[in-house]
């Protein structure tokens, strides 16, 4: 969004320091104009801010002729220069990954427990496969993409990932969690957003209703509507949520295709059925 100069041009320089060199670099300006990049970047300016999923997806029809794509928050860091070359180890060795997600780590090493995408989330250093992964850091190959579809416009920002782990792994595809590759981030808090407990909830609804068996459905939503009431402490907070646990039930979410039930039992194998 053009809010971070400083933090865009390092990681830039920390892209252009890997030892596997990228083969295109694309930044996308979501509602704001890109001035001052390196010549090797090429740009996408939009009119307008059309979210983490609107710009990702203006990033991708950039970036067609590519077998992986990787994608970074302006405000990350990679601190290794070894980065590209491990995830093409990783994507060789098995031609059905489909996602590979980082580990996210702040400047002293510290990972916050909602950055470990399992829910045993106590030790970040320990990988595997898992059900949904990172936004900040993550690569998707380009067959899983032409199979499964881009990112869902209608979700902007907030569980956009867990949309697509999860129509990635009802396709056949691989999401591994692999922290040997980190993307440093300072520490946040989703609740910096203004707009965060509204789409927080909607798209709790639209991931439910693309994506769920019919039976899944008020079990899943269910579930969530306990344990936010049980976890929100802000009132105003908690009136917004519910606001937009309505707004995910009036408003379009794109096509519903739901996984099929032995893709549920993978999911549960995999640690985390589709009901938490």
């Amino acid at each position: 969004m053009g809010t971070r100069p400083k933090e865009l041009a390092a990681l830039l320089e920390s892209v252009r320091s890997q030892q596997a060199p990228a083969a295109r670099t694309v930044v996308v300006g979501n509602g704001c104009r890109l001035d001052g990049l390196p010549e090797w970047v090429e740009t996408v300016e939009l009119p307008e801010n059309l979210g983490v999923t609107g710009g990702r997806n203006a990033a991708l029809e950039r970036l067609r002729d590519v077998d992986l794509v990787l994608d970074l928050d302006d405000d990350g860091l990679l601190v290794d220069d070894q980065v590209f070359t491990r995830i093409g180890e990783l994507f060789a060795a098995d031609e059905r990954l489909g996602i590979v997600s980082f580990r996210i780590a702040d400047e002293t090493d510290v990972t916050q427990r909602r950055h470990v995408p399992r829910l045993r989330a106590g030790d970040p250093m320990r990988g595997g496969y898992v059900t949904t992964f990172l936004g900040g850091a993550h690569v998707l190959a380009q067959p899983m993409l032409a199979q499964v579809g881009d990112w869902p416009d209608a979700f902007f920002f907030a569980h956009e990932e867990t949309d697509m782990a999860w129509r990635a792994l009802d396709a056949g595809w691989k999401v591994l969690y692999a922290p040997q590759l980190l993307l440093q981030h300072p520490r946040t808090s989703p609740t910096r957003h203004a707009f965060f407990y509204r789409v927080n909830a909607r798209n709790r609804v639209y991931l439910a209703r693309r994506n769920l068996p019919a039976a899944l459905v008020p079990v899943y939503l269910g579930v969530w509507v306990a344990l936010t009431g049980a976890r929100t402490r802000d009132l105003a907070g908690l009136k917004v949520w519910f606001q937009g646990f309505a707004e995910g039930w009036r408003t379009p979410c794109g096509p519903r295709k739901p996984m099929r039930w032995r893709t549920v039992w993978k999911l549960a194998r995999l640690g985390r059925p589709p009901v938490i």
